[in-house]
């Protein structure tokens, strides 16, 4: 699955994505940037994500190159 980052707390981990699918937002699971690359996220980044067995986005990975910006909601 893809998405796009809507917001991220560094100190807290909380984050929600919006998913590209549907454009449902997901929150991010508490495990979500183990194993990955990133280290902190920012609103608009792309990521690729599974979810975890609550419906939380997990195992985030890098998404396309292309930034989507800020998303409207």
């Amino acid at each position: 699955m893809q998405g796009v980052i809507k917001s991220y707390d560094p100190v807290t981990g909380d984050g929600v994505l919006v998913n590209e699918a549907d454009l449902a937002d997901i929150d991010l699971a508490a495990d979500a940037l183990e194993g990955s690359l990133f280290r902190m996220l920012r609103q608009g980044q792309r990521v690729q994500f599974d979810l975890d067995d609550h419906g939380r986005a997990t195992r985030l990975r890098l998404g396309s190159e292309v930034d989507m910006g800020t998303p409207d909601f």
